[in-house]
């Protein structure tokens, strides 16, 4: 080997050895308040740097070496944090030059955009840490009282009747809207002890509250879980005449969804259900739908079926004296019945709140955040809907988010604020408004381009992403450093949900919709290997797994709303449901799962391996999403793993299906050769020195 490449490989070596992260192992605490004293670590190759610097600011601190091992010093200093965010990088003085550290790694010039971040004060819950969840559509799970059920012809929405869908195994149609399955609360019920067995340990739901269409982000009362999901104890009246789609007529509807002894019946069911849900020592997520409401809302009463004969004021379509007038932006004085206001995105189904105009709707809304995360009810947080759509300019936005986060946050201390955002949310996480994400930019579709070089819609394949490892780590590494570690490890890491394709389906890489290629065609080529990859990249990334129901039993469909079919009781992927069993309690077994630190060992294309590790345990996740076999050389050392150390294969996936079998590895020079097979993936992980 010539001078050069020694030389090279030494700088490699060096540069590979530094490292440092958000985790509890190198800032001490991870998540200080303001005034505490904060410990930062920083690893190094040993013997090999001359010195470290903290820079904070114009601040610079000395590092002194605290500990070695075998491999690396660890470098420390301490300070005060004060009550504003900070930003930190470090200096390594070695050789002849300075070299600058932050989230992008060893590089000679500074991008502030990857610096490290503490902000005094922000803690995410504990319990949301990496936890296991799984979201229920609730119409599309379970159907468990056949009493509650939408009735065919009940009411009327967007100018036809309600269907109620008989075949529970039928497809969605593309006017899928007004369909009904009849899944309820009683059926998620009669299911825990399946959700327990799988290990979910959260369980986020689409919306609950009353509302006309089967996705009910359409609110019509935030302040009642639809009967239609519980018991409907006082059931009478008529359904929808065929004649007309008036809903005054629909008098059975009126009855369930507005007299008051149905609804407190439906609360007292769901303060039950929390109960139940609690006592298995599982979480609730609700969906908050803050942004916009729906034209049936008791505020707006489009459809009359409120009203004072009802016991309700007049809603602000009927009025202009409604008290509920400046809950809305109206264009004209077109009363009564005035149809010009302001719809999300021109939905006049989908009548846009006006915080700005209602100081009344405001407090109304926090209350309803409150509301539900405090006792009877006692859910453990929310999901908020298109969040930084709410109001009309972004600095009103930031305002109420503020105002949200401190009410909810001293009604229930660890409820968790989760939001929908599909633009960078940077802004959000700054420690006083949302915890974290739904993780689209640094999960979902970082893994469904790499795997299947489609987007989440099916609706564009690009093949210049599919086994692009470049892409892949670029997209991770830029979008996960404008997060923070406790936005990161509690962010939901979704593969499927209720506004996209599912990712089986994605798997066969065709772009479709199921107006276009119809329902059959979305499971035609799927390949169940390349799901599997994406459930161990899902179970082993930092974050809150989150699995949409029936993607562990091998559900496909189109975008949606192909995707909203119902669970496949009975006829379900046995063996999928068993890996994910599998993955979920290996993921729950060990803390580093959750909370240990992260890095990229190796990539080309078609491979990616990284590293999950503490003090205690570290692991190896390799995937392979060829179509042919691959050797790749992974560097072991770097997650502190000596020749001394054995390795153990935990779980090993590809075409052929998947086994946890063991088999042993002991690295030689710090490297492990790792034969993969054609579309496969492998976790492994150090063995005990006494197993050794």
């Amino acid at each position: 080997m010539s001078g050069s490449n020694t030389a090279f490989m030494v700088r490699e070596f060096i540069r590979r050895a530094v490292f440092s992260d958000g985790t509890d192992q190198y800032r001490i605490p991870a998540e200080p308040e303001a005034g505490e004293k904060v410990r930062l670590r920083l690893r190094t190759a040993r013997g090999n740097v001359f010195a470290t610097v903290l820079v904070i600011g114009e601040t610079r601190m000395q590092m002194t070496v605290v500990e070695s091992d075998d491999l690396f010093d660890y470098y420390e200093t301490s300070f005060v944090v004060g009550s504003e965010n900070i930003e930190y990088y470090f200096l390594i003085w070695c050789g002849e030059k300075y070299y600058y550290y932050n989230q992008v790694g060893v590089t000679d010039e500074l991008d502030p955009t990857y610096n490290f971040k503490i902000m005094p004060g922000f803690k995410t819950p504990d319990w949301a840490k990496g936890a296991v969840m799984y979201q229920i559509f609730v119409d599309r799970f379970c159907n468990g009282n056949g009493s509650n059920e939408v009735l065919n012809h009940e009411y009327a929405y967007l100018g036809k009747h309600i269907e109620k869908v008989y075949n529970w195994h039928s497809n969605p149609e593309c006017d899928d809207i007004r369909r009904f399955y009849g899944g309820d609360l009683t059926g998620v019920l009669n299911k825990l002890d399946y959700l327990q067995d799988l290990g979910v340990e959260v369980i986020y739901f689409n919306p609950l509250f009353v509302s006309p269409s089967n996705h009910k982000y359409d609110i019509q009362d935030y302040d009642y879980i639809d009967p239609h999901f519980t018991i409907i104890p006082y059931d009478t009246g008529d359904i929808l005449p065929d004649n007309t789609n008036d809903n005054i007529y629909a008098e059975r509807y009126r009855n369930r969804v507005t007299d008051k002894r149905n609804l407190e019946a439906s609360n007292n069911f769901f303060s039950m259900f929390v109960s139940e849900i609690h006592r298995r020592g599982m979480r609730v997520i609700l969906d908050g739908v803050f942004n916009h409401c729906g034209s049936f809302n008791k505020w707006m009463d489009k459809q009359k079926i409120y009203g004072a004969d009802r016991g309700y004021e007049p809603g602000a379509y009927v009025s202009a004296d409604s008290p509920y007038r400046d809950f809305f932006k109206f264009y004209s004085e077109n009363w009564p019945d005035n149809d010009d206001y302001d719809g999300w995105w021109g939905h006049k189904t989908l009548p846009k709140l006006n915080y700005e105009g209602s100081k009344e709707l405001e407090d109304y809304i926090i209350g309803i955040g409150k509301k539900w995360v405090s006792p009877p009810f006692n859910a453990d947080g929310w999901r908020l809907d298109v969040a930084a759509d709410l109001g009309f300019s972004e600095e009103y936005n930031h305002k109420f988010w503020k105002r949200f986060r401190s009410e909810v946050k001293a009604a229930n201390p660890e409820a968790i604020i989760l939001a929908e955002n599909y633009e960078a949310s940077w802004k959000w996480l700054q420690g006083d408004e949302w915890d974290t994400i739904m993780n689209y930019e640094a999960f979902m579709e970082p893994v469904t381009w790499f795997l299947t070089g489609l987007e989440k819609h099916n609706d564009h394949f690009r093949a210049d992403l599919l086994n692009n490892h470049e892409a892949f780590y670029g997209a991770m590494l830029y979008h996960m450093s404008r997060m923070n570690w406790q936005s990161l490890q509690t962010a939901m890491n979704e593969l499927s949900n209720h506004d996209h394709s599912r990712f089986m389906t994605r798997t066969h890489g065709r772009c479709g919709r199921l107006n276009t290629a119809g329902s059959d065609a979305a499971s035609l080529g799927i390949r169940p290997s390349v799901m599997r990859e994406a459930v161990l990249i899902q179970m082993t990334w930092p974050g809150a797994p989150t699995i949409y129901y029936g993607d562990e039993a091998g559900l496909c469909g189109w975008t949606d709303p192909d995707s909203r079919r119902t669970y496949p009781w009975g006829r379900e992927d046995t063996e999928l449901i068993r890996y994910h069993k599998d993955l979920i309690k290996l993921h729950r077994d060990y803390e580093t799962l959750k909370t240990g630190s992260l890095k990229y060992l190796a990539g080309r294309h078609g491979i990616i391996c990284y590293g999950r590790f503490d003090r205690h345990h570290r692991f190896v996740i390799a995937i392979n999403n060829n179509d042919t076999w691959e050797t790749v050389d992974i560097p072991v050392w770097e997650l502190g793993s000596t020749d001394h150390e054995t390795m153990v294969r935990l779980m090993e996936t590809s075409d052929e299906g998947f086994t946890p079998s063991a088999i042993v590895y002991r690295p030689e020079n710090g490297v492990i050769s790792l034969r993969l097979k054609p579309r496969s993936g492998v976790c492994m992980k150090n063995l005990p020195p006494y197993l050794t």
